[in-house]
């Protein structure tokens, strides 16, 4: 047993940074291709980005680890494999109650991330992204990961959820962590501006927080902003793309003088 706990957690923190990776790595290059030049300048910034949440990776790699075993081994939690366990709509359901318990403990946390004495003390590592990019998702102080880091294993053991749909839960919080982060939307216009817009977080809603701080606190969903009334509505890309086409045309300057 003492081993084979540190060697789940191993593996996981190995899945988790590999996973980020790989889905950041991805829409990295999807935005040099789709914005050329928009991560210019910024190259010291991602290799920052890259570390910190590497050391993310582990921090939540190491308690989803400890719970795989026990799940494996002692059947910890209320992750089942038979889908005939609960009705088929409980599939779909499950997926939500979890999205909106971690939103809720997301935006909580995040909120109170942004007072004077957490942000200094972590919360200004993820801030420090000026502009954040798809390398940033998991860009977090070591205390910050760690209140992140507890939710789904903690959610768990409160509520069931077939396996397939857990994944579901973490294949949409890696998408959503990245693509809030990117610098311009990927989703179709339709959606974001539209009435599903007004309730789902996308990169534009998120692009707000960081340039105003004290707004749009969520994760998945409008709801708490809109309930607490720090909603502040979508923001737009045009500044960080003015300061991207600045960085590139001062490369190009220097590359001439050089």
């Amino acid at each position: 047993m003492w081993l084979a706990i540190p060697l789940s957690a191993l593996a996981m923190t190995l899945i988790v940074g590999v996973r980020y990776l790989i889905v950041s790595g991805a829409f990295a290059w999807a935005t040099r291709a789709r914005h050329p030049g928009l991560y210019t300048g910024l190259d010291a910034q991602m290799r920052r980005e890259i570390a910190w949440s590497l050391a993310s990776a582990a921090i939540y790699g190491i308690p989803a680890g400890i719970v795989a075993w026990g799940w494996q081994n002692h059947g910890w939690t209320r992750i089942y494999t038979d889908a005939s366990g609960y009705p088929l709509w409980y599939l779909p359901l499950s997926v939500l109650l979890y999205l909106f318990a971690h939103d809720t403990w997301f935006y909580w946390t995040h909120r109170w991330m942004h007072r004077p004495g957490p942000f200094r003390l972590a919360h200004a590592v993820h801030h420090a992204s000026r502009p954040p990019t798809a390398w940033a998702a998991m860009s977090f102080h070591p205390i910050e990961a760690l209140t992140g880091a507890v939710v789904i294993p903690a959610l768990a053991f409160v509520i069931p959820i077939h396996v397939a749909a857990l994944g579901v839960v973490l294949a949409i919080m890696t998408v959503m962590g990245v693509t809030n982060h990117m610098g311009w939307e990927v989703f179709p216009r339709a959606m974001w501006r539209g009435p599903l817009g007004a309730w789902l977080i996308t990169a534009s809603h998120h692009q707000k927080h960081h340039d105003q701080y004290g707004c749009n606190y969520g994760l998945y969903f409008r709801f708490w902003d809109r309930v607490c009334g720090t909603d502040e509505g979508l923001g737009d890309f045009t500044r960080s793309h003015a300061a991207a086409a600045r960085r590139a045309a001062a490369g190009r300057v220097a590359d001439r003088v050089a």
